[in-house]
């Protein structure tokens, strides 16, 4: 697959998932307009290593929930090629676990607009500047689909909502032959679940999967290398599992 001078704006693209699929888009010759909200370090030393493999990069901090800090990142991009090729939505996060009885609706919200209000204002400021042939892939969550874990009930929520606007945006975007796909990763070793997850739960988790393991960072990557990729040509409207099996649907 080549992205050979596509310019593509990846959110929360310094750690994790994020980081890996930087990495993989500039090892396919991406020009990477890679957001950032906390993590300067991890984005400097990002943005050292893409340069070494010949990638060019910026990194640009920014809260994705703030239309003002979205529509930096969308100009500063524009700057790199003149045109977005391609935007990942790794941005979002569950923040902690609370059960419905102690949840506020200021909590419920700030979940809401983290996970989706982002999603909605990247692809509304970086859709205006996108043309035939480019794609959209936003992270999702296998919570979206079952429920998520015990206090996880916002971010499930949340979640199915990037899955619904994911087939809303492919069908509305598509006359203008731009792609919109989500990913929908089960358990994926990161410092997500290091925080989230106990490691019990991880280890009955992995040993219920029939791949037998937790997924990896760049096993995600490599099917957003894909989606964003002409290989893809004719997928739009997708929710992909990548669980290993865990759940089918």
């Amino acid at each position: 697959m080549n992205l050979k001078n596509k310019t593509i704006i990846v959110t929360g693209g310094a750690r994790d998932i994020g980081r890996e699929v930087s990495k993989k888009l500039g090892s396919q010759g991406a020009k990477l307009a890679i957001n950032y909200f906390g993590s300067k370090d991890l984005a400097q030393s990002l943005q050292q290593e893409l340069s070494e493999m010949g990638c060019e990069s910026i990194i640009v901090q920014g809260d994705m929930t703030s239309q003002a800090d979205v529509q930096a990142l969308v100009d500063q991009a524009l700057e790199l090629g003149g045109q977005i090729h391609g935007l990942v939505n790794v941005a979002g996060g569950l923040v902690e676990r609370q059960t419905i009885d102690v949840m506020e609706e200021d909590f419920f919200n700030k979940i809401m607009s983290l996970n989706l209000n982002s999603t909605f204002l990247t692809t509304k400021l970086a859709s205006a500047h996108m043309d035939q042939g480019a794609s959209i892939v936003n992270l999702a969550s296998q919570a979206g689909r079952d429920g998520g874990g015990p206090g996880a009930s916002a971010y499930a929520t949340s979640k199915g909502a990037v899955m619904t606007f994911t087939r809303a945006m492919a069908k509305e975007l598509g006359p203008k032959g731009i792609r919109v796909n989500s990913l929908c990763p089960g358990m994926i070793s990161t410092t997500f679940h290091d925080t989230f997850t106990q490691d019990a739960v991880r280890t009955n988790v992995a040993n219920g999967t029939p791949l037998r393991r937790e997924g990896r960072p760049e096993e995600v990557a490599n099917a957003v290398s894909y989606l964003l990729s002409e290989e893809a040509s004719f997928i739009t409207g997708n929710n992909i599992d990548i669980n290993g099996g865990l759940l089918f649907s």
